[in-house]
C-alpha cells in the first residue's frame, strides 16, 4: 500500500540516539520520519482529510483543545495521549456509531511525521506542536473520539472509506 512504512527490521530499530539518526539520514536522506506510537509516545486518531478539516472547524467552535495534527492530502491524524487496546475497545464498544473510516495508531503502530514524503504525497503539520516544546500537549483519546464522532454526526459530514 502507498504510504510511509518502516525499513526492515521495522520498528525494532527505532531510536532517539543522535548518532544513529545522523547515520540513517546520511545513508537514506529521503526516508520519511516515522513515529512509533504507543508506550510513552503519543498515539493518533486519523480520518479522511475532508471530514477532518470540517471536524476541526466544528471542534474549534466547541472550544475543544487539540494538540498537534499531522496532515497529508488524503488523511489527517490528531495526536492523542497513549492508550491501551483495552481502553480503545471499551470506548468504541460504548458508542452507538463510529465511522468506519476512523483509524487508530496505538501501541505497535506508526505514523509518518513532517516533513516526510510518502507514496501518498507530502506530510505536513496542519497544527504544529508549539515551538520549543519537547513534549507537546495532547488530549485523551476519549475526548477526541467523542468530539470527532459527535461533530461528524451532528454536522452531517460524511467520512467515506479511503
Amino acid at each position: 500500500m502507498p504510504g510511509a512504512h518502516p525499513f526492515d527490521p521495522g520498528l525494532l530499530t527505532a531510536t532517539t540516539d543522535a548518532r544513529m539518526i545522523r547515520w540513517w539520514w546520511a545513508n537514506r536522506p529521503t526516508a520519511p520520519i516515522v513515529l512509533a506510537t504507543g508506550g510513552k509516545a503519543p498515539c493518533a486518531v486519523s480520518l479522511p482529510a475532508l471530514a477532518a478539516s470540517r471536524a476541526l472547524v466544528a471542534l474549534d467552535r466547541q472550544g475543544m483543545r487539540l494538540g498537534p495534527v499531522v496532515a497529508s492530502d488524503t488523511r489527517w491524524s490528531i495526536l492523542v495521549r497513549p492508550y491501551s487496546m483495552e481502553q480503545l475497545g471499551e470506548l468504541l464498544y460504548a458508542k452507538d456509531f463510529v465511522p468506519g473510516s476512523l483509524r487508530f495508531h496505538g501501541e505497535g503502530g506508526y505514523l509518518a511525521l513532517p516533513p516526510s514524503r510518502t507514496g501518498l504525497g507530502d506530510v505536513r503539520w496542519e497544527r504544529a506542536p508549539l515551538s520549543g516544546s519537547a513534549s507537546p500537549w495532547v488530549p485523551d483519546v476519549e475526548a477526541v473520539v467523542d468530539a470527532v464522532v459527535d461533530a461528524l454526526t451532528r454536522t452531517g459530514v460524511s467520512a467515506p472509506e479511503l
